[in-house]
């Protein structure tokens, strides 16, 4: 009974000893280096291990550990998980000094339900890697400014640069000038324009002769168009328009050739006045008269053209007053 009684009381001690263990952390604290130079930098380390559950509080640093040991970066935590279920939390702190001593770290205290457990104390010798002789050096007054000499090879550089640019600038305008900008595609009046007026009347009168439209019973329209290619080149070569005219006033307009040629001024009347009795009289011309109305429409244009080709843009300006009167 004794026995049990005693086994009983071991076995309660050793739960309550269990219990205790398993609520006691640890606190290591540790320096990647011991002695740095003046300036250098190192990690201050705090490595606690604990239960997973447990709520420690740990000291917080702002600006500096101690006076003397500054903070270059805030700090940085890690946690890691270990076999017999402990988990351990590192604080690192980078830090530096810039003061030649020998640093005295503390212990700093790590709290667990009001339990305080310390961490161990470091030190940290910061050394003067040269010595400086103050009494040899004296103060010197401020030197001048120095101008850099002039580079000429960089002025070089930079103008062949520029001239290496507008060359092929210059060298595209050119490609796309020849093989991609489009040339505006003209209308068939507008190319007419670019070409002498007697150029255009003459190939006009050509079409015309070659379809021969009254041999196909096709009079009135014969002279419509005989007429038309004469009125355009008229309205072009004497600049007056010719194509909202009567048959008349276009005489009129064009007396003077009466005096300077006589035989186009007459060849003209026959033309128009012809032309007048088969589209409104309904008359009904020979063979003979539609090839004379066509003789004296080459004579016409034979007679009064002009070699002076004019620019487009004066063509089309012309017009364009003439319209607007």
């Amino acid at each position: 009974m004794r026995k049990f009684l005693l086994m009983l009381f071991l076995l309660f001690l050793l739960l309550i000893h269990s219990n205790l263990w398993a609520q006691k952390i640890t606190v290591n604290a540790g320096l990647d280096s011991t002695v740095i130079w003046i300036g250098s930098q190192t990690h201050l380390t705090f490595e606690v291990s604990q239960q997973p559950n447990q709520k420690v509080g740990m000291p917080i640093f702002s600006d500096s550990i101690i006076g003397g040991l500054e903070l270059v970066e805030p700090v940085k935590n890690d946690t890691i998980k270990s076999q017999d279920g402990h988990i351990v939390v590192k604080q690192r702190y980078l830090v530096t000094s810039f003061k030649d001593s020998l640093l005295y770290i503390p212990p700093f205290p790590f709290v667990l339900n009001g339990d305080t457990v310390w961490s161990k104390s470091l030190s940290l010798k910061v050394v003067q890697p040269f010595k400086i002789d103050t009494a040899s050096n004296a103060i010197a007054d401020i030197k001048p400014v120095l101008e850099p000499k002039f580079n000429w090879s960089n002025v070089l550089y930079i103008i062949l640069l520029v001239l290496a640019i507008h060359g092929i600038l210059i060298l595209l305008f050119y490609l796309y000038n020849k093989y991609f900008k489009k040339v505006p595609e003209l209308d068939s009046k507008e190319m007419k324009l670019l070409l002498p007026p007697h150029v255009v009347a003459l190939s006009e009168l050509d079409k015309i002769k070659q379809e021969k439209p009254w041999q196909q019973g096709r009079s009135k329209e014969y002279h419509t168009e005989l007429t038309d290619v004469i009125r355009e080149y008229i309205e072009r070569v004497y600049s007056v328009n010719s194509m909202e005219m009567t048959s008349e006033e276009i005489l009129d307009h064009l007396r003077h050739l009466r005096i300077e040629q006589k035989s186009a001024y007459s060849g003209l009347i026959q033309i128009l006045r012809l032309a007048d009795l088969v589209k409104f009289a309904k008359w009904n011309a020979t063979p003979d008269e539609h090839e004379l109305s066509l003789m004296n429409a080459y004579l016409f244009v034979n007679q009064t053209k002009v070699e002076e080709i004019k620019p487009l843009e004066v063509v089309k300006n012309e017009e364009i007053k003439e319209n607007t009167k």
